[in-house]
C-alpha cells in the first residue's frame, strides 16, 4: 500500500517536474497504440488511410485520451492554475494604476501589522532562546504592603534568593540573574556595557554548551566572595578578540574587578533578556562580594532577579502557594533581624510567578499594556485596508460583470471563473505581502528604536516568526478581499448584465460598497480619537513641571569602581571635577549632586523638631549640591536663597527645602529659618525654599526633596550635573574625555544626557502617540481613498443622468452639489459610528492617558473637523468631473 502510494507520488511529482517529457512519452505511447491497432485493420482488408481513421476510433480521440490522461495526473488542475495565473497577469497589467493601489494599500495594512506583530512576540511572547522547556519556567515576583501602599516588584536580595531556594519545594531549579550596565576596560578605553551577574545555576536553564572554555561551577560562585571568573558572549568573543581560542586565561577589567576568561557562550545566548548584547557573565557572589562582604547575610540590597523551574507535575498555582509560604517564613527571618520591619499579617507578602517576558509581569504598568494597544491598532488598520480594498475590486468586479456574462455565455464554468477571481485576488496579496515584508522590517526598527531609548538593538528586526505570521495574514486578506468579488461578479441575472452596460442607465447603488466605506470612515475616526488622546498626553506630559531642565544639560556619574579613597579626597577629586567641567568650552554651568530622577535615589534619616516622626510623612529626598546648583539644573527658589560660597566648612549649616517638604513639616507656616538635622544632632537652618522636583514618577504627586551643601556635608557626592549651550548629545565626547583625565587609577566617569534619562520615563505616553498617530492616519489615508473612489465611480456610473440633467438646465454647482452630498453622507455615517466606537472603548483606553479625559470633546470636535474636511477633499475631484460631463457626448454615448 506504501509503496503503491509513494510510486504515484513520484509519478505525479514527474508529471509536473518534467512535464515536457512525459508528454513525448504519452505521444510516443499513443503512436504505439495507433499502430499497432491500424496493422490489425491492414491486415483485416482496409486500406491503411481507412484503418487508421478506425483506430482512431476505436482508441476514443487522441486529444481525448491525452486530456484523460493528464487529468489522472493531475497536470490538468495544474495547467488551469497556470493559465489563471497568466490571465491574472495580463489582466492587472492593462490596469495598472488599480494594480498598484491595491498591492501599496494591502502593503501598508500587512507591513503595520506584521512588523508591530514582530515587536510584540519579541518583548513579550518568544521564550528566551535555547531555554530549556519555557513553559515551566517563571520569573519570580513579590507583593507586599508597605505603609498603605502595594507593592510590587522583582528586585530580590541574595539572603532572600537563597532563603526561596531553600524553603520551597515545588521547584526543581532557582537561579538569581541580574542584568546591568558595568564598565567594562579601563582607562579612556573604558565603557558602560551590558554585563550578566548570573549564579552557576542560571546556565542549567539552557541547553546549550560553551562553544569554548566551560561555565562557572557552584564551587565558584559562594557567597562572600566568589571566583573572578567571566564567561564571554559570542559576539562580544568575535569583535573584542577575533574569535581567537587562545582568548582564555585572558583578564578582563569588569567594574570593580579584573576576571579570567574561562568560557565563551554559544552563538545566540543573550539570557532572558533579548536587549542589547551582553558583554559576559560573572558570578553573582562575585559581583555582590566586591560591593559589599556581607551581602548574603542582610535583605538591605535587591538587585537580582529569580527565576525557577517547576517540578514536574507541579501546577503553577501549587508553586505559587509554596512560594508564597517561603517567602513568608523568609520575610520573618528578617523581621528578626529588624523587628521595625511590619509582620506577616499587616505586610501580607506573597509571591507570584510570571512569564520570563518582563513585559509581562505584574508591575510591567503601561508599558505592558500599550504594546497590546497598538497591535489592537494595527489590527484595526488591517481591516480598514481590506475594506478599501475589497470596495475597490467589487467596483471592478462590477464593470467586468458584462465581460464574465459573455464568459459564462460561451461556456465557462462558474467555477472556473470563481478560481480566475480568487487568483487575481492571491496575486494582488502576494505582491501586497512582499511589500508589507519591507514596511515590516521599517516599522519594527522604528519601534524597537523606541523601546530602545534609540540604542541599536541585537538580533534579526524581522525574523522567521514575523514572515510566517506575515503569510498567514497576507493569506486571510487575500481570501477575505477576492470572496466578496467573486460571489458578486456571479451572482443575478447575467443575461441581464450581457445586454445592459454602464453607459445604459444601469447605476446601481451597491449596499456592500457603501457599507465597507463606512466601515472604513468608522474605524479611522475611531483611532483619530484615540490618536488624538494619546497626542494631548504626550503632550500634558512633556508638559508637566518637573522643577528642571533636561534639555541641555548632561549627568556625570562618577565610579570609583572599587578605589578606597578617604571623604575628604572624594571631596577634592568632586571639586575638581566640577572645576574641570565650569572650565570647558561652551558649559554654561558645572554643580555636585547625589540623586538623578528616575535614576537615582539618596535618603538619609532627618528629625525636626516639633515633629514626632518625620518618616511617617513619607520619603524625603537627599541632594548634595555645589554653589551655582539651582542655576545649572533650572530649578527655582521661591522663597529666601540658595545654597552659595557663603555655605562653607565652619559656617552655621544650611539646608534649601521644597515646598512640598515644608508643606509636609511645617503646614501653614513660614519654613525659613526652621531647624532640620540631618543625619546627627547639629541643626541646619532652611535658608531656602525650592520649587517642587518630579524625582520618581510622571504624576501631579510632588516628591519631597532637600538640599544641603556638599563642602558642609560628611559625605562626598557622586556625579556631577553640567550645563552645556549646545545640544547635549554633542558635548557628550568633550565633557568624558576631559573629566577622564582627572580620574585617579581604574575609576571612570559616564557621562549621559539628561534628555535620555527623563525620555525613559515618557516611553509609553511617546510610543502611543507615535503609533496611534502614524496608524490613524494611514487608516483616514485609506479612508479618504475609499471614499473618492466610491464617489468617483458612482460619477461614472452616472455619466448618462448627469448629461440629461445638465441638458435640462441643472445648474453645475447643483451637479456638484449632488454629488458633494453623495459623499458628505458617507462620511457622516461613519463618523458617526467612529465616534461611538470611540466612546465606548474610552473606559479601556482611560488608564492609559496621562491628564487627559477619554472622551475629550475638544479631541472629538479636531476629529470631526478632519474627517469633513478629508471627505469634502476627496469628493471634489469627482464633482468637478462631474460637473465637466458635456450632455452632447453623454448622451451620444447612449
Amino acid at each position: 500500500m506504501v509503496g503503491r502510494l509513494w510510486s504515484e507520488l513520484v509519478h505525479r511529482l514527474r508529471a509536473v517536474l518534467r512535464r515536457d517529457a512525459v508528454e513525448r512519452e504519452l505521444d510516443a505511447e499513443l503512436r504505439f497504440h495507433l499502430e499497432r491497432e491500424a496493422d490489425k485493420y491492414v491486415r483485416a482488408g482496409l486500406p491503411r488511410a481507412a484503418a487508421e481513421r478506425r483506430a482512431r476510433i476505436a482508441l476514443g480521440g487522441v486529444e481525448r485520451t491525452k486530456e484523460a490522461d493528464r487529468e489522472a495526473r493531475g497536470v490538468a488542475l495544474l495547467d488551469a492554475a497556470i493559465q489563471d495565473l497568466r490571465y491574472a497577469v495580463r489582466t492587472l497589467r492593462l490596469t495598472p494604476g488599480f494594480t498598484l493601489a491595491v498591492i501599496v494599500t494591502l502593503g501598508l495594512g500587512i507591513g503595520a501589522t506584521a512588523g508591530i506583530f514582530g515587536v510584540i512576540d519579541r518583548l513579550m511572547f518568544r521564550p528566551p532562546p535555547m531555554m530549556h522547556d519555557p513553559s515551566m519556567v517563571s520569573r519570580v515576583y513579590r507583593a507586599y504592603d508597605f505603609r498603605g501602599t502595594h507593592r510590587t516588584d522583582n528586585s530580590f536580595e541574595y539572603r532572600r534568593y537563597l532563603d526561596l531556594a531553600e524553603w520551597s519545594s515545588s521547584v526543581s531549579q532557582t537561579a538569581a540573574y541580574s542584568p546591568g550596565i558595568l564598565a567594562v576596560g579601563v582607562g579612556q578605553d573604558a565603557s558602560e556595557m551590558p554585563v550578566g551577574r548570573a549564579t552557576a545555576s542560571f546556565f542549567s536553564f539552557f541547553d546549550m554548551r560553551p562553544v569554548l572554555g566551560r561555565f562557572y561551577s557552584t564551587s565558584e560562585d559562594r557567597a562572600p566572595q566568589g571566583a573572578l571568573v567571566a564567561v564571554l558572549s559570542y559576539p562580544y568573543w568575535q569583535s573584542h578578540y577575533g574569535g581567537r581560542r587562545d582568548v582564555l586565561g585572558s583578564q578582563l577589567a569588569i567594574d570593580r574587578g579584573t576576571y579570567t576568561i574561562i568560557g565563551v557562550a554559544p552563538k545566540g545566548f543573550v539570557g532572558t533578556d533579548d536587549g542589547a548584547d551582553v558583554v559576559a557573565w560573572i558570578p553573582v557572589t562575585a559581583y555582590g562580594g566586591l560591593r559589599k562582604k556581607t551581602f548574603a547575610d542582610n535583605y538591605d540590597w535587591g538587585w537580582l532577579d529569580i527565576l525557577v523551574r517547576r517540578k514536574p507535575g507541579v501546577s503553577l498555582a501549587a508553586a505559587t502557594a509554596d512560594l508564597t509560604t517561603a517567602y513568608r517564613r523568609s520575610w520573618e527571618a528578617e523581621r528578626a533581624m529588624d523587628p521595625t520591619l511590619a509582620p506577616v499579617e499587616a505586610a501580607k507578602p506573597a509571591a507570584i510567578l510570571a512569564p520570563t517576558q518582563v513585559l509581562r509581569g505584574p508591575d510591567a504598568g503601561a508599558q505592558g499594556r500599550v504594546p497590546f494597544w497598538v497591535g489592537a491598532v494595527a489590527v484595526v488598520t488591517l481591516i480598514v485596508a481590506g475594506a478599501n480594498v475589497a470596495g475597490l475590486m467589487l467596483a471592478r468586479a462590477f464593470r467586468r460583470r458584462r465581460e464574465i456574462a459573455l464568459r459564462v455565455a460561451l461556456g465557462v464554468g462558474r467555477g472556473r471563473l470563481v478560481g480566475q477571481l480568487f487568483t487575481e485576488g492571491a496575486l494582488l496579496a502576494v505582491a501586497g505581502g512582499l511589500v508589507g515584508l519591507g514596511i515590516a522590517w521599517v516599522t519594527a526598527s522604528g519601534l524597537l528604536l523606541l523601546y530602545a531609548g534609540g540604542d541599536p538593538v541585537s538580533g534579526a528586526v524581522v525574523d522567521a516568526r514575523t514572515v510566517a505570521f506575515c503569510a498567514a495574514i497576507t493569506l486571510v486578506v487575500g481570501l477575505a478581499t477576492s470572496m466578496a468579488p467573486a460571489l458578486f461578479g456571479l451572482r443575478g441575472d447575467l443575461a441581464a448584465a450581457l445586454k445592459a452596460g454602464v453607459r445604459e442607465g444601469t447605476y446601481q447603488r451597491s449596499r456592500a460598497r457603501t457599507a465597507l466605506v463606512i466601515v472604513q470612515g468608522a474605524l479611522s475616526t475611531a483611532l483619530l480619537v484615540a490618536a488624538g488622546l494619546f497626542v494631548r498626553s504626550f503632550a500634558n506630559v512633556r508638559g508637566l513641571p518637573l522643577g528642571y531642565d533636561v534639555g541641555h544639560t548632561l549627568v556625570v556619574e562618577v565610579n570609583l569602581r572599587g578605589m578606597t579613597l578617604s571623604t575628604d579626597a572624594q571631596k577634592r577629586l568632586m571639586q575638581r571635577l566640577t572645576d574641570e567641567a565650569s572650565a570647558l568650552p561652551g558649559v554654561q554651568g558645572a554643580t555636585q549632586m547625589v540623586s538623578t530622577p528616575f535614576y537615582s535615589f539618596e535618603g538619609t534619616g532627618i528629625s525636626v523638631p516639633g515633629v514626632d516622626s518625620a518618616e511617617h510623612l513619607g520619603p524625603f529626598n537627599l541632594q548634595l549640591v555645589s554653589p551655582g546648583y539651582f542655576r545649572t539644573v533650572g530649578t527655582r527658589i521661591l522663597a529666601g536663597r540658595a545654597i552659595d560660597s557663603t555655605d562653607r566648612p565652619g559656617a552655621p549649616l544650611a539646608i534649601v527645602v521644597s515646598a512640598e517638604m515644608a508643606r509636609r513639616l511645617w503646614p501653614g507656616q513660614n519654613p525659613l529659618g526652621k531647624c532640620v538635622k540631618v543625619d546627627g544632632p547639629a541643626c541646619s537652618t532652611v535658608v531656602g525654599v525650592s520649587e517642587n522636583v518630579v524625582l520618581r514618577q510622571i504624576s501631579h504627586q510632588a516628591d519631597a526633596s532637600y538640599y544641603i551643601p556638599a563642602a558642609q556635608a560628611n559625605r562626598a557626592a557622586y556625579g556631577l550635573y553640567v550645563r552645556v549651550r549646545g545640544r547635549s548629545a554633542d558635548e557628550l565626547a568633550l565633557v568624558r574625555r576631559r573629566l577622564q583625565s582627572v580620574m585617579p587609577g581604574v575609576s571612570y566617569v559616564v557621562v549621559i544626557p539628561f534628555s535620555r534619562i527623563v525620555g525613559a520615563a515618557e516611553q509609553s505616553w511617546q510610543i502611543g502617540a507615535t503609533m496611534f498617530s502614524a496608524l490613524g492616519l494611514l487608516a483616514l489615508v485609506l479612508a479618504a481613498i475609499g471614499i473618492y473612489s466610491v464617489i468617483a465611480y458612482n460619477v461614472a456610473q452616472r455619466t448618462h443622468e448627469i448629461g440629461i440633467r445638465i441638458a435640462l438646465g441643472a445648474r453645475l454647482a447643483n451637479v456638484a452639489r449632488l454629488v458633494l452630498r453623495d459623499g458628505l453622507r458617507l462620511g457622516g455615517v461613519g463618523l458617526a459610528f467612529g465616534i461611538a466606537i470611540a466612546l465606548i472603548a474610552g473606559r479601556w483606553l482611560a488608564p492609559l492617558l496621562f491628564d487627559e479625559s477619554a472622551h475629550d470633546p475638544v479631541v472629538i470636535a479636531a476629529v470631526v473637523g478632519v474627517l469633513a474636511g478629508v471627505t469634502c477633499l476627496a469628493c471634489a475631484m469627482p464633482a468637478a468631473r462631474a460637473a465637466r460631463v458635456d450632455p452632447n457626448i453623454a448622451l451620444r454615448a447612449d
